[in-house]
């Protein structure tokens, strides 16, 4: 299989390459030239693997250039089983009635982003081995919370690697702070910016293409890379998960094979349900794909009105990962929906960059909305989700899938339309112990220490807290730069000893 650029659609790189390089010269973004097919028969067989024979299966059409021992030695060594607390790795929960939970937070970090950044890790090292020519590859990484300690656990002391991690100071959870300002390892290095999540994605963007940069790099034998889902090897494996879901409907009996469902994603940076998508062009049955805003709802004006506008008020709300204005990954699915049009991709994506603005043609926003339908869900909608999924349902959710849920909701009022649905939980209910706490509750005790908010909700609901979440209690802090947007690059530096 070959790679193109959404940007420059004459090229044609390897998924070994597209996957070291991260991103393409000129900027765009890389995207399989074809999807394979993936026909109900070889769905159904796939049923009766676990989820590491369901990956296997998934991603060999994808990294062709991987032998079936490489691809063996990266997904063995992603979702062995001591790394994750279910041995299903990712398992669904029925909830109520079709509302199936695809709980993805069950690995190192307790978060969505483990199921990719497990195995982004080996992906990338086989990668550079074939294309690399022995350089260190920097992966360098803007996080609205989750991603940074995903890449940053899975990266650690991995050989001739080194990862530098940018989260905005403000935009993240007191546990999602704690959580990459303590991490392990010689190659790691945080920085704090002064400024919000795409302020972080935009700078990072830069430096990628910023040729002055690159050369500074390539004089240390270095080059960069992306652990953001801007990065190919960051997007495929969460195609598996979309697959492994509607196999355990199927082994639960919640449905046929061949039967459709619905699938809903909280989402900020359009990655999470953009897999979904592809998966669905693959021969999975989807019927709709539900893309779940919180206030920062710029998706959801896009998919209704075919305006993309990120002048707007910017919210920092209780579900960090999602305050994001610029969504890096719908490029890709613009690039595919036009008809792989790369000259109108770089219109739409100037218009954005110079005037913070595109829209698109009626033609293409009526082909979005037919595959897509997007909603959002304000503060007050979060957490009163929260407080009737545990007082009705027994089930403990965080504010990111209390997004997807009211969503859902509110999807079903509006449409009817409630066949099986899988909703994407992106979280451990612990990563935001304080808003999972308040939401529950109107008789607690809110405190400063982020652990003995962890330890009140514990105890108001039962829920196990996760051991990696338990081992941060005393923990050193090792990471306590700041730095301006402006000063990105240089820190860059800094932090490479360059």
């Amino acid at each position: 299989m070959q790679y193109t650029s959404t940007r420059d659609n004459s090229i044609r790189v390897s998924a070994s390459q597209a996957i070291a390089q991260g991103i393409s010269e000129e900027g765009g973004l890389f995207v399989p030239c074809s999807l394979p097919s993936f026909p109900l028969d070889k769905i159904a067989s796939m049923a009766e693997m676990d989820y590491i024979n369901r990956a296997k299966t998934v991603l060999k059409e994808f990294l062709t250039d991987f032998s079936d021992e490489e691809l063996d030695y990266c997904v063995c060594g992603a979702y062995a089983k001591e790394k994750f607390s279910s041995e299903k790795i990712a398992p669904i929960v029925n909830v109520n009635n079709n509302e199936n939970i695809l709980e993805l937070w069950h690995g190192p970090t307790c978060a969505f982003k483990d199921m990719a950044l497990q195995l982004l890790p080996y992906l990338m090292t086989v990668s550079a081995k074939k294309t690399a020519n022995g350089k260190t590859i920097v992966i360098l990484v803007a996080t609205s919370g989750d991603t940074g300690k995903a890449a940053l656990e899975g990266f650690k002391d991995v050989e001739n690697t080194k990862i530098l991690v940018f989260y905005p100071v403000d935009g993240v959870s007191p546990m999602q702070k704690l959580q990459m300002t303590t991490q392990e390892g010689e190659n790691v290095a945080v920085c704090a910016i002064q400024g919000n999540f795409d302020d972080a994605q935009s700078a990072v963007k830069a430096i990628f293409t910023n040729e002055n940069i690159k050369s500074e790099l390539a004089k240390k034998n270095m080059m960069f890379s992306s652990a953001n889902s801007i990065n190919w090897g960051r997007l495929v494996p969460q195609i598996v998960y979309y697959f492994s879901a509607y196999c355990d409907l199927i082994e639960q009996k919640r449905i046929n094979c061949g039967d459709k469902i619905n699938v809903v994603v909280p989402t900020g940076n359009f990655g999470n349900i953009l897999a979904a998508y592809y998966a669905k062009r693959m021969g999975l049955p989807i019927k709709k794909l539900i893309c779940a805003s919180n206030s920062n709802n710029v998706l959801t004006d896009f998919i209704n009105s075919g305006e993309y506008n990120k002048n707007r008020e910017f919210f920092t709300t209780t579900s960090p990962s999602m305050d994001i204005l610029i969504s890096s990954n719908l490029e890709r699915l613009l690039y595919h929906m036009s008809g792989e049009d790369s000259s109108l991709i770089n219109e739409l994506m100037n218009s954005l960059s110079e005037q913070g603005k595109y829209a698109v043609s009626k033609d293409l926003k009526d082909k979005i909305k037919a595959e897509f339908c997007g909603g959002f869900a304000d503060e007050n909608g979060v957490f009163a989700t929260i407080k009737e999924q545990f007082e009705r349902f027994d089930y403990l959710c965080d504010t990111h899938t209390a997004v997807a849920v009211k969503v859902y909701e509110d999807y079903v009022k509006q449409s009817g339309d409630d066949i099986p649905t899988v909703i994407d939980s992106t979280a451990s209910p612990y990563k935001f112990s304080k808003s999972v706490l308040s939401a529950i509750s109107d008789d607690i005790n809110i405190v400063s220490d982020e652990f003995k908010t962890v330890d009140e909700l514990n105890s108001k609901t039962g829920a196990e807290v996760p051991k990696p979440l338990k081992a941060l209690k005393d923990k050193e802090v090792r990471f306590k730069d700041v730095c301006s947007k402006e000063n990105m690059s240089e820190m860059v530096f800094k932090l490479l000893n360059i």
